[in-house]
C-alpha cells in the first residue's frame, strides 16, 4: 500500500517523542479549519420550511461567511465525486458488459444541464429532510456534484485504460490480484491526472454555482447563503460594486484551498510519476514540508496507513492471473445474450414512449425545429473546441514540462476556470449593445469560456507525466521543432487531450444554456441555439419542451462522442499509447 507521505528521517525526530516546532505551527491551522467548517456545517442543518425567506445581503461584510458556506458545499460534492469516480472507473474498466452501458450513460449524464438535475433532485431531498435546511443544502450539493463528477470519472477511466504494458508485466511477475493491482498500480498511476481533474472539477463547480445555490421550488425562489446567491442578487440589482467584491472573494477562496489542499496533494502525487529519476519536475508545497517535518502528523499518518493496509488486506483475494486492464470480466454467452435481449427490449420501449410523447405533446414540427437549433449549437461547439485546442495545447505542454512555472500559474488557471460567465454579462451586454454586434456570433465565445480549461488542465497533467528519460532521449537524438512534437509530445499527451476535449465538449453544450441567453437588468440578448431554447422554455415553465430540448441535447452529445471522440479515444489507446 502506498504511503501518504514520503517520510524522511530527521535528527530532531530521534531526540524526543514530544511535539516539535512544526507541530506547534500546524496545530492552530488545523484547529482553525476544523472550527470554521464545524460552524458552517451546523448552519446547514438549521430548521427551515419551504416559503421561508433566506436573506442574502450585498454587504461585503457577509462575504467571508458566504465563501465558507460555498466552499463547504463544493468540497462535500468533491468528496462524493471522488467516490463515484473510483467506483465507476473500477467497474467500467474491469467488466466489459458493464462498460457497454456505463460509458454511454456517462455521455448522457454530462450532457444533461444542471437545471435538469436540479428539477429532479429538489423535491426528493426536501421530502427526505422535512422542516430542515439540510434538504435544500443536499439539493445544492447534488447540483454541484453533477458539474464535477463526470470529468473526474472520465479522467480516471482513461488513465486506468492506459497503464503502460511494462507496469502490468511487473504486476504480473509479483502476482498481484485484481484488487491489489487497483490500489498499488492503477490508482497510483492515475493519481497525477486525477488530481488535476479534481482541480478542474472544483472550478467547474464555481462556473455553475449561481444555478446550484439559487433554487426554485414550488413557485418559491430559495437563495442559500453563498457566493452563487450573492452573484445572483447582484445581477438582479445591477450592482457592479457587489460583483467586484464577489470576484475578490472567489479569488481569495481559490488561493486558500489551492495552498492548503491542492498544492500539497500535487507535490505528494509527484512520487507516482512513471520514471526512474525525478529530475527537475518535483512540485513544492510549504504545507507538505511542514507536515513531513511534524512529528505528530508523521505518527498519525503511519498509524492511519497501517490500519488501512490491514483493513484492505481483508478484502484481498488470491492471485487470479488478471488485472483490471489486462483481462476484463465477461459473463457466459447465454447470460450475455439475455442481457443484450433485455437491453434491446428496454431500448424499444424507450423509443415507443418517445414517439408517443412527440406525437401527443410537442409535435414533429417542433422536433425538427429543435433539431435545427441543435445543429447550430453543434457547429459552435466544434469550432470553439478546435480554436481552444490550437491555443491551449501548446501552452499546456509548455507548462506541464516546467513545474516551476506550473506552480505559479496553477492558482491563476483555477481562478479563470472558476470564473462564472454570469459575471461577464455586464461587459458583454454593454459591448454588444454599444457596437450593435450580432448575438449569434459574439455570444458564442461565452460557451467555451468556462470549458476550455478542461483541455488545459488535462494536457498539463499529461505533459507533466512524460518521463524525464524520454525527454532526455529525444534531446540526445536531436529532435527539434515539429518533429519533436510529432514523435514525443503529441503521442504522450494525446490520451489526456481526448479526455479533456470530451469533457470540454460536454461542458460547452451545458454552458450554452447560459451563453446563448444573456440577461443584465432588463436587457436580454438571445442567440439561436439549443441552449437558449431550453432557457426560454424553463422560464416559461413548459415542461414538455424542456424535456424535448434536454433529450435532443443528450442525443447530439451521445452521437458526437460515439462517432467522433470515441474513435479518437480508441486511436489513442491502441496506436499512440
Amino acid at each position: 500500500m502506498f504511503e501518504l507521505f514520503r517520510l524522511r528521517s530527521h535528527e530532531d525526530a530521534l531526540d524526543s517523542s514530544g511535539p516539535n516546532r512544526w507541530d506547534w505551527a500546524l496545530l492552530p491551522l488545523i484547529l482553525a479549519l476544523l472550527s470554521i467548517f464545524a460552524f458552517a456545517a451546523m448552519q446547514m442543518s438549521r430548521p427551515f420550511s419551504v416559503g421561508e425567506a433566506l436573506q442574502v445581503s450585498l454587504d461585503p461584510f457577509y462575504l467571508p461567511y458566504y465563501l465558507l458556506r460555498t466552499i463547504l458545499r463544493m468540497f462535500t460534492a468533491l468528496a462524493f465525486s471522488l467516490l463515484f469516480s473510483l467506483i465507476f472507473a473500477a467497474i467500467a474498466v474491469k467488466y466489459i458488459t458493464a462498460e457497454k452501458v456505463m460509458i454511454p450513460a456517462l455521455d448522457i449524464l454530462q450532457s444533461v444541464p444542471i437545471l435538469g438535475f436540479q428539477a429532479i433532485a429538489i423535491a426528493p431531498f426536501i421530502a427526505l429532510f422535512p422542516g430542515n435546511l439540510l434538504g435544500v443544502e443536499c439539493a445544492a450539493i447534488f447540483a454541484i456534484f453533477t458539474s464535477q463528477a463526470w470529468n473526474m470519472a472520465f479522467s480516471l477511466y482513461q488513465s486506468m485504460r492506459n497503464v503502460p504494458a511494462e507496469l502490468q508485466e511487473a504486476a504480473h511477475i509479483f502476482r498481484l490480484s485484481s484488487w491489489q493491482r487497483f490500489w498499488r498500480l492503477e490508482l497510483p498511476f492515475a493519481m497525477p491526472g486525477l488530481l488535476w481533474n479534481m482541480m478542474m472539477s472544483m472550478s467547474g463547480g464555481w462556473f455553475f454555482l449561481v444555478a446550484a445555490e439559487a433554487i426554485s421550488v414550488a413557485g418559491q425562489d430559495i437563495k442559500l447563503p453563498g457566493i452563487g446567491s450573492y452573484i445572483a442578487v447582484a445581477i438582479e440589482a445591477k450592482d457592479g460594486h457587489a460583483i467586484a467584491w464577489a470576484i475578490a472573494a472567489m479569488l481569495s477562496g481559490i488561493l486558500l484551498y489551492d495552498q492548503l489542499f491542492f498544492r500539497p496533494l500535487l507535490a505528494w502525487a509527484d512520487k507516482f510519476r512513471f520514471e526512474e529519476s525525478q529530475g527537475d519536475t518535483a512540485q513544492q508545497s510549504w504545507l507538505l514540508d511542514w507536515m513531513r517535518n511534524s512529528r505528530w502528523v508523521r505518527t498519525w499518518t503511519e498509524q492511519f496507513w497501517s490500519l488501512m493496509s490491514h483493513a484492505l488486506s481483508w478484502f484481498s483475494v488470491s492471485y487470479d492471473g488478471t488485472s483490471t486492464r489486462a483481462a476484463k470480466k465477461t459473463i457466459s454467452p447465454l447470460w450475455s445474450r439475455v442481457f443484450d435481449g433485455v437491453l434491446i427490449v428496454v431500448t424499444m420501449l424507450a423509443i415507443y414512449r418517445l414517439v408517443t410523447f412527440i406525437h401527443s405533446d410537442v409535435g414533429w414540427s417542433e422536433v425538427a425545429h429543435v433539431a435545427g437549433l441543435g445543429i447550430i449549437t453543434l457547429i459552435r461547439v466544434m469550432l470553439l473546441i478546435a480554436l481552444a485546442s490550437l491555443v491551449w495545447v501548446p501552452i499546456a505542454v509548455w507548462i506541464g514540462l516546467r513545474p516551476q512555472y506550473s506552480q505559479k500559474v496553477q492558482a491563476v488557471a483555477q481562478f479563470l476556470a472558476a470564473f462564472p460567465v454570469n459575471l461577464m454579462f455586464p461587459l458583454v451586454v454593454l459591448a454588444m449593445v454599444s457596437l450593435h454586434l450580432t448575438p449569434n456570433i459574439w455570444l458564442s465565445p461565452l460557451m467555451v469560456f468556462g470549458t476550455q480549461w478542461y483541455i488545459l488542465f488535462n494536457v498539463v497533467a499529461g505533459a507533466a507525466t512524460i518521463p524525464n528519460e524520454l525527454r532526455l532521449a529525444a534531446d540526445n537524438l536531436g529532435l527539434k521543432g515539429w518533429l519533436k512534437w510529432k514523435r514525443v509530445y503529441l503521442p504522450a499527451i494525446f490520451p489526456s487531450y481526448i479526455t479533456g476535449a470530451i469533457t470540454a465538449s460536454g461542458g460547452s453544450w451545458n454552458a450554452s444554456i447560459v451563453a446563448e441567453y444573456v440577461t443584465w437588468g432588463k436587457t436580454t440578448l438571445i442567440a439561436d441555439g439549443l441552449g437558449s431554447y431550453i432557457k426560454q422554455m424553463t422560464e416559461a415553465g413548459d415542461f414538455h419542451r424542456i424535456a424535448l430540448g434536454i433529450g435532443v441535447m443528450c442525443i447530439f452529445v451521445m452521437l458526437l462522442n460515439r462517432f467522433f471522440w470515441r474513435k479518437l479515444y480508441l486511436l489513442a489507446e491502441d496506436h499512440i499509447r
